[in-house]
Formats: C-alpha cells, sequence, structure tokens
C-alpha cells in the first residue's frame, strides 16, 4: 500500500458476496474510499466458513477488484465476524482506587474485573465495550481518568465468539497473502457506519440483515447495551421464492431484488412477472401479488424474532430513535414500511457515511459492514476501553495463528 499509516481496509467475509473497500485518510484528515470489491460468496453458510478453499477464491477475487480500483497493493485487512456462535452479555466490575485519584492502571484493572467470567475454553472474548463508570456510587460517568474516589466500578458489555470460526477466518486472509489487523463483530462495524451520535445517546437498534444471518445491536446512552445473531436471513426469503414459484434459486434471487416487495398491498393487482421454470421448461407469468404474498410472511417471521428478542433482553424500551435497518435484504422494497408496523417505531434503512471519495460506488446498505470497518480501523478502539478488547482480540489472532502454524 501507499502508506500504510493512513490506509485502512475493510473486508466483509458475508454469507451472501464478500466485500473490500479500500480508504485512505485525504489531506483534509477525511476517510476517503479509493477501491471497492465484491465477489459472490460460496463457502459460508450462515455467517460461518464451511469450505476453506471456495471462501479463499471469494475472497481473492474481491480483493484483486479493490487493488485494480485503487491502485494499489492490499497486505492487511480489518475483518468482520458473524453467526449464531456469538454471544453477548452485560458485565460488571470493582475494584479500589489505588492513589484516591483514578489513573489509566486503575481502568485498566475494573475491565480485567469486569471480563473476569467463566468462558468455555472453545470460545474467547471478542470484545469489552464499557458503558459506564461509576465512583463512589456517583454513576453515568463516561470518562473517569483523574476523578478522586476510592472505589471504581466499571459496567461492561462482553462479545464473544467460537475460536475456531476466528481461526477460519484468519486462515482464509492468510491464505490470500492478507495479515488480519483485527476481528470486528460486523453489526459492531455496520454501526460505525450508519449511525449518529445523537441516535446512539437517545437509543437505537440496527439490523443488519444479510444472506444468511440477521445482526442486532442495540445502543443507549452512547453505548452498545446488547449483541445477537439471529440465524435467518435473506437467503431463506429466496429460498421461499424458489420453492413457491419452482424456479431455480439463482432466478428466485434474481426476482427478488428485481420485483419483491414485503408487503402486499404496495403491489398493484394487474402487475405480472415473467418467472423462469426448472428442467427447460417455458417461463410462466404470474401475478406480482402472488410474490409479494411469499415474501411477507417470512420477512414478518424475521422481524417478529427480533421483537421477541428486544422484549426478552428488555432493550425494547431503550429505543427513543427507532431501529435502523441495513446489510442486502433492507434493499428490499417495502421492508421499512412491515418494520414499522412490526416494532410500532419509526424505522429507516441505513446506508454507509462519514466517508468521502467514491461514496456512490459504496452508497447501498449492503456496504455498511465493509465501509465500517475501515472506519473502525481508522478510528482505533475509539468505541471501546483503549487496550481491553484490542488485547482480547489480539488473543483471538494469537491463539488463530498458533492453531494455523501448528496445523499446516
Amino acid at each position: 500500500m501507499g502508506s500504510k499509516a493512513a490506509t485502512f481496509v475493510g473486508l466483509d467475509i458475508g454469507t451472501s458476496y464478500v466485500k473490500c473497500v479500500v480508504t485512505e485518510i485525504g489531506a483534509d484528515g477525511k476517510l476517503n474510499v479509493v477501491g471497492v470489491g465484491s465477489s459472490p460468496s460460496r463457502g459460508l453458510r450462515k455467517g460461518v466458513v464451511i469450505n476453506i478453499e471456495a471462501t479463499v477464491e471469494s475472497i481473492s477475487r474481491a480483493i484483486e477488484q479493490a487493488e485494480t480500483m485503487a491502485g494499489c497493493d492490499i497486505n492487511a485487512v480489518y475483518a468482520g465476524v458473524s453467526g449464531s456462535h456469538i454471544k453477548g452479555f452485560n458485565s460488571h466490575g470493582i475494584v479500589g482506587v489505588k492513589n484516591r485519584e483514578v489513573s489509566q492502571v486503575d481502568v485498566e484493572k475494573v475491565i480485567e474485573a469486569a471480563k473476569a467470567v467463566a468462558i468455555p475454553l472453545d470460545r474467547e472474548v471478542l470484545h469489552v465495550l464499557p458503558q459506564e463508570y461509576i465512583i463512589d456510587e456517583q454513576d453515568g460517568i463516561r470518562e473517569p481518568l483523574g476523578i478522586s474516589g476510592v472505589r471504581l466500578e466499571a459496567r461492561v458489555h462482553i462479545v464473544t465468539g467460537a475460536v475456531a470460526s476466528a481461526q477460519n477466518i484468519v486462515k482464509c486472509a492468510n491464505r490470500c497473502g492478507l495479515a488480519v489487523k483485527d476481528i470486528v463483530l460486523s453489526s459492531l462495524a455496520s454501526a460505525k457506519a450508519v449511525l449518529s451520535a445523537e441516535e446512539q445517546e437517545l437509543g437505537v437498534a440496527v439490523l443488519d440483515i444479510g444472506g444468511g444471518t440477521t445482526d442486532l445491536i442495540v445502543f443507549h446512552g452512547g453505548a452498545v447495551k446488547h449483541t445477537t445473531v439471529i440465524s435467518v436471513g435473506g437467503n431463506h426469503v429466496t429460498n421461499d421464492i424458489a420453492a413457491g414459484l419452482r424456479t431455480p434459486i439463482s432466478a428466485a434471487e434474481d426476482i427478488k431484488c428485481r420485483f419483491g416487495t414485503a408487503v402486499t398491498n404496495l403491489v398493484k393487482r394487474d402487475e405480472t412477472i415473467e418467472v423462469p421454470s426448472t428442467g427447460g421448461r417455458q417461463p410462466r407469468v404470474l401475478s406480482k401479488l402472488v410474490l409479494a404474498e411469499i415474501i411477507e410472511p417470512r420477512v414478518m417471521e424475521m422481524l417478529t424474532l427480533v421483537q421477541k428478542e428486544l422484549v426478552r433482553s428488555g432493550c425494547d424500551e431503550y429505543l427513543t430513535s427507532g431501529l435502523v435497518i441495513t446489510g442486502g435484504s433492507a434493499n428490499l422494497h417495502g421492508i421499512c414500511q412491515l418494520a414499522e408496523q412490526v416494532f410500532n417505531l419509526p424505522v429507516r434503512v441505513g446506508a454507509p457515511g462519514g466517508v468521502g471519495g467514491v461514496i456512490d460506488l459504496v452508497k447501498g446498505p449492503e456496504y455498511a459492514t465493509a465501509v465500517g470497518l475501515a472506519i473502525y480501523g481508522s478510528a482505533g478502539s475509539s468505541m471501546h476501553h483503549r487496550g481491553a478488547s484490542r488485547s482480547s482480540v489480539g488473543s483471538v489472532l494469537r491463539r488463530a495463528g498458533n492453531w494455523i502454524s501448528q496445523h499446516f
């Protein structure tokens, strides 16, 4: 790359597509998109690598496209991670303040105390995201350094994932000649690209609906309150269309993207579509309403699962700013109207922002994670306690590297 210190690459290894976004910091200090690559993903299922060779091939194609556009060689990336193995929970730590004034050492100790929870050996901490600090029972403190007190507490949100999934992501990237600078929760990256500071403060949920998974992350008071991954996504809608219309999967995906509507009331009764048949039979002409009647129940089911998760976690009370839907499935016509019916909240589609350059190429919600990963890299660890989460991710990368060196 031209200037490693000023270039940041986001690599979103998704179930349907691998997307790569190359950014660099311009003379004005703004992050600019200079290269974009996208390739169909063949080696993942529900966000998890199931075929190394196919995944490596998909990554290579996306990287090659991005390198050609950016005019540089890509050597290191920030990679996203998703899948049903992702688990998030809240934790609490307490320590005494050594010199009656909170220092960086005290902050690191209280974060370590909050991290001291029993985690199975096959899992690893990906992120430790502080929510607030409490000094001598005074809560709501965002930055505790320098404040006098004798007792320091921290409330944090901890995100864990399967070590094997991180190992497979690192291995695939390494096979493409790439170093993984950091492994980042995909929904956390997406939120970096689509949310405003006001939304995070008031309370908002980001729904990243990809091909194989729906990632949920909730913010309130400027901090992460809840994260989870639900194993349903846009591919389930495609499969329903293929079965209902008796058409090949590839044709069903094309029909969904071009003509799909999530609300039957938005479809005119006389509109028709041509549907390819299987086995070499002649295409058929069907009502567009039939397509909407297949799509609406499945999307309603997905959104209802999210609603139940929000109620179960108690986060439904936080959403003053409503919901932001992003990911490839956010392009489905009518999905915001249907979501507003389900959640009884304002809903918008989240398109990537906060970057310049060739933004027309990444303005779709399907690029939210890749753009967010690049923003995450450029911002360092601004979303979480400096050192706490990155050391955890460093542990994942070290264990992944050790495993790869032992077996290959």
